[in-house]
């Protein structure tokens, strides 16, 4: 029995639900008192699920692979030779890493013929033609107008009186040009390549970020040094505001710093080149090392991973098993 405000048994009468000394919900719908009891049960549910999608949505922005801010082009040069297995070890990584496959030239060992490309490029980087965009070397032209090349590539090669073509990928635009330009009617400023490279550059100026890959780089410190006859090439290339080249012929890898066409650094509007002919051939030494030249290995085979932002760009060179040498970095577009 209640004979004041509690039982014998010390606990509240029926009569006084909630009283004084009460400091908690029951399910008798009291009323919490102290400094929690201003705050509704609304409020705190609101509360928790606020921090909760706070978490989630840190947790999903740190776990984000890099490929999910734009697409990849992922490759190399100077690729596959029936004589010797580096080629295989590259085009493992090509089956690793989701994207297009670009080449910049040399695709087939000795000569680009029919039969280098379906015996010794078809087995390994052959296994991703269907997503594969290339470009064309020296090499393919030891076969007559490098036929070899142009019947195993189709219409992916461009026509092949040209062997240069463009595309878009993402928010990006890409040139792919033809290094043996003295093969399509010369390469200075008023040759058909460098003409038809101006006009595509001005119906894509919409585009905030471009990017160019041919065989012959302007810019090496490799065996066969500076390729002087891509300067034309490289000069319209700056006065569209390109932002990156990427070439193969020196069997090494060579990153420089954003320079002009006559080779002066310029980090506001300079064109970033990457020399990567490490997709499988014999690698050679580097004769002095060229102005501005940042980062340079001649000891490992690998490709070039280029993550393609809407307003910059993301490099990682990639080693086959078994090499350590990488090199990653950002860029930004112009």
């Amino acid at each position: 029995m209640c004979g004041g405000s509690r039982e014998e048994d010390g606990a509240p009468c029926d009569g006084d639900p909630c009283s004084s000394d009460r400091s908690d919900y029951g399910t008798d719908g009291c009323e919490l008192r102290g400094s929690v009891a201003s705050v509704p049960y609304w409020a705190i549910a609101v509360i928790v699920v606020v921090v909760l999608a706070t978490i989630a949505a840190i947790v999903i922005h740190v776990r984000r692979p890099p490929e999910a801010n734009g697409p990849v082009l992922l490759g190399a040069g100077d690729i596959a030779s029936c004589h010797n297995e580096k080629d295989e070890a590259t085009a493992e990584l090509l089956g690793k890493i989701p994207g297009t496959v670009f080449t910049m030239g040399d695709n087939a060992y000795p000569s680009g013929t029919s039969h280098q490309f379906e015996d010794c490029y078809g087995p390994t980087w052959g296994r991703y033609k269907d997503r594969t965009r290339p470009a064309v070397g020296n090499h393919e032209y030891q076969t007559n107008n490098a036929s070899g090349y142009f019947d195993y590539f189709g219409s992916a090669a461009g026509p092949p009186s040209k062997g240069y073509y463009s595309y878009d990928l993402g928010d990006w635009h890409v040139v792919v040009l033809n290094g043996m330009c003295e093969k399509v009617g010369g390469c200075g400023s008023n040759s058909p390549m460098v003409g038809w490279l101006d006009k595509d550059l001005a119906a894509n100026s919409g585009k905030k970020c471009t990017l160019a890959y041919f065989h012959h780089p302007l810019f090496s410190s490799g065996f066969h040094g500076n390729q002087t006859k891509m300067a034309a090439t490289w000069e319209a290339l700056y006065a569209a505001n390109a932002d990156v080249v990427v070439n193969g012929h020196d069997h090494d890898y060579e990153r420089f710093a954003p320079q002009r066409p006559d080779g002066t650094e310029d980090q506001q509007r300079g064109i970033r080149e990457f020399v990567v002919g490490t997709g499988g051939a014999e690698r050679r030494p580097f004769r002095a090392i060229e102005p501005n030249s940042q980062m340079h290995n001649a000891d490992t085979p690998g490709v070039l991973k280029l993550t393609l932002n809407p307003s910059g760009y993301d490099w990682e060179f990639v080693p086959v098993a078994g090499k350590t040498f990488t090199d990653s970095g950002t860029g930004s577009c112009h």
